[in-house]
């Protein structure tokens, strides 16, 4: 599943590819990707005519603000993509079900294998009731600044191990398997340790991790691992898994101290960690 990264820089592509496009034509060829709507017509009517004025974000749901005020908000799911095509005679993808195609040319084709992923238009107050999970989300490290301090405040109330608080969305936004196990590393601290037994210096220093590492994510345009399934708007993968310290690196060498990189799985997760700088 793209984790924050991954949606942030397709949000980034979709900002400045259909952002002042105006919506002539809605095709749907598969009912499950727009289920909330419940037909064809009434999701293509919601859209057809509208001006798109910008994509935003919201933990790992995309927002892509309408001139009549609603929004057409976007989940990739699982393996969930979109892409944009200058014209329509560029092939469609197998699994397309959603095309949205432009006035002005060109189109966004939703490209979704395991259709866990969806898009439905809404009012923006609405967003929330729609997908209770956005209400409850914690902060997100690509937007909100805090304090170290603040930060240092929130680990110690939690009273959790990092790994699985770093990934709790109610704690903060988007952060799943691969960059809470590079943030760890970056830090130096294990998976388990619990969050209220940091000191100020470890606190700092996980803080420092988590925002350098998902920027560092950004810039390089996302991780595409093994299937890869994550890919930007332009088709093209991401460039991040070749900066990975951590992750996939089971038995290789620490770029830190040249300890050995060890693998642990539980419950169907694997967790990538340093058996020597990580404490």
């Amino acid at each position: 599943m793209p984790e924050l990264p991954e949606v942030e820089t397709i949000r980034r592509d979709l900002d400045k590819e259909i952002s002042g496009r105006k919506i002539k034509e809605v095709e749907v060829h598969g009912l499950r990707s727009i289920r909330r709507h419940g037909s064809k017509k009434k999701f293509a009517a919601a859209l057809e005519g509208r001006k798109i004025t910008n994509v935003g974000r919201k933990g790992k749901y995309l927002m892509a603000k309408l001139d009549d005020g609603n929004v057409l908000v976007m989940h990739l799911g699982m393996s969930g993509q979109l892409l944009r095509a200058k014209t329509a005679r560029e092939k469609m993808p197998k699994h397309t079900h959603v095309v949205i195609v432009f006035t002005q040319g060109g189109q966004l084709r939703y490209v979704d294998p395991r259709t866990f992923g969806e898009l439905f238009v809404t009012a923006p107050e609405d967003v929330d009731s729609e997908v209770p999970e956005l209400a409850h989300l914690g902060i997100d490290p690509l937007e909100d600044a805090l304090s170290w301090a603040l930060f240092g405040q929130m680990l110690a109330a939690r009273k959790a191990k990092l790994k699985p608080l770093l990934m709790d969305q109610k704690f903060v936004a988007g952060i799943g398997n691969i960059y809470s196990d590079e943030i760890l590393w970056t830090a130096g601290l294990l998976h388990d340790r619990q969050s209220d037994s940091l000191t100020s210096q470890e606190v700092r220093r996980l803080y420092r991790a988590m925002v350098e590492t998902l920027q560092d994510a950004v810039k390089y345009r996302g991780s595409s691992i093994a299937d890869e399934q994550y890919v930007d708007v332009f088709g093209q993968i991401g460039q991040y898994q070749n900066h990975h310290n951590v992750y996939g690196k089971e038995g290789e060498a620490c770029i830190r101290c040249r300890g050995t990189i060890s693998r642990l799985k539980a419950n169907g997760r694997s967790t990538y960690y340093c058996t020597d700088c990580q404490v």
